[in-house]
């Protein structure tokens, strides 16, 4: 990357959060020269977490749009389709060529669909995706959503906000994988005291009928009007193919967000880490989209990054109560410490790890993301 900084060319791949918090990033660090964004939604740049809590429920909680027009970039609105890592060109379906000298790969990634040669499979990750299940929603009367875990039980939060008779299955308690026992026991009991049937599964859970009528657990017929599948996603890295760049977790990077080829960095719901000991780890948070989109930013103009490629924050809604998480996930045992009610979701509670650090969780209670930070790190 021996070129003058000023005209070096930064190119982001993909209009997700990482990709614009990169593209805010390489100017807020001072590049004046050249910045172009490859992007593919047809409804532009916009934040995705609402997308699954106001905007299910009314569209006038649909995200607002961000603004590039600051930002002096250059856009291509078609999807990357081929990566040249010799020449430097990302290859889009509408036949551009763009050159670039340092690359940011932020296409995220796709919802996992249980039944996709099927219809009537409903997801939630695109502006599309929420507009067309806030649709079905309203001539619905029961939802069956597959998977318990911050997506799925904000979708059926939304559903039972609009007064929708609501299933929740998944093979695990709800959020057991990423709150730990104990909270996951308090979410399991406000959803049942708000009527959620929650349905502990042994097996994989099957849809069934063309249209989906329903969801088959463990041989028995769950009908529902409609059937959201919360199942995971699938990194968008096809395109990829050939570079060494990608496998099937996704893009690997390292702690500078850099991939195994010099000049290429990536961020958000597209990457992956793996351990010393060949454990894959994703981190499919905007928390940590952000982070990781600051540090690449850095490396691809050569410079120190203004921050860790993580950020142990993360946040949700449960039957509308926030809940606010600082710290590692998840928690083991009972809380250090608890302030508040959980039944009323007006509780704090708080984690001390061997390690010497904390997790701190407002479930419901009205507290900062800063407050949060202070408390874990021991200054309030």
């Amino acid at each position: 990357m021996n070129v003058p900084e000023g005209d070096r060319r930064v190119v982001i791949v993909g209009d997700s959060v990482a990709g614009i918090t990169a593209l805010r990033e390489v100017r807020a660090l001072g590049h004046t020269g050249p910045v172009g964004l490859i992007a593919a939604d047809p409804d532009g740049c916009y934040p995705r977490p609402p997308l699954s809590k106001k905007a299910l429920v009314d569209s006038a909680g649909d995200p607002e749009g961000w603004s590039l027009a600051d930002l002096d970039v250059d856009v291509t609105r078609s999807a990357a389709v081929r990566l040249d890592t010799e020449r430097r060109i990302v290859h889009t379906e509408g036949g551009h060529g763009v050159y670039y000298d340092a690359l940011v790969l932020a296409t995220g990634a796709r919802a996992r669909r249980l039944a996709p040669e099927r219809e009537g499979e409903f997801v939630v990750r695109t502006m599309q995706d929420s507009t067309a299940l806030r649709d079905r929603f309203s001539s619905a009367s029961s939802v069956a959503v597959v998977g318990a875990g911050f997506l799925g039980l904000e979708v059926a939060g939304a559903a039972h906000r609009l007064g929708l008779s609501v299933t929740v299955v998944d093979t695990e308690p709800p959020l057991m994988g990423v709150l730990g026992p104990f909270l996951s026991s308090a979410v399991a009991d406000r959803l049942r005291a708000a009527s959620v049937d929650v349905v502990r599964a042994t097996a994989p859970v099957v849809p069934y009928g063309d249209p989906i009528e329903g969801i088959a657990v463990d041989g028995v017929a769950i009908p529902a009007d409609v059937t959201v599948s919360c199942v995971g996603e699938v990194p968008n890295c096809e395109w990829l193919s050939g570079t060494g760049i990608a496998d099937d977790h996704g893009v690997a990077v390292d702690e500078q967000c850099a991939t195994a080829v010099p000049g290429v960095f990536a961020a958000g719901d597209v990457t992956f880490r793996r351990d010393a000991d060949g454990t894959v780890r994703r981190s499919p948070f905007w928390s940590h989209a952000v982070a990781q989109a600051k540090v690449a930013a850095a490396g691809a103009l050569g410079l120190e990054p203004r921050c860790a490629p993580h950020d142990d924050y993360f946040w949700t809604e449960i039957l509308g109560a926030p809940v606010k998480i600082v710290g590692p996930l998840p928690p083991a045992g009972a809380p250090t410490r608890v302030d508040g009610s959980l039944a009323d979701a007006s509780a704090v509670l708080e984690w001390d790890h061997a390690d010497g650090r904390r997790t701190v969780v407002a479930f419901g209670a009205k507290k900062s993301v800063g407050w949060l930070r202070r408390r874990a790190a021991d200054d309030v």
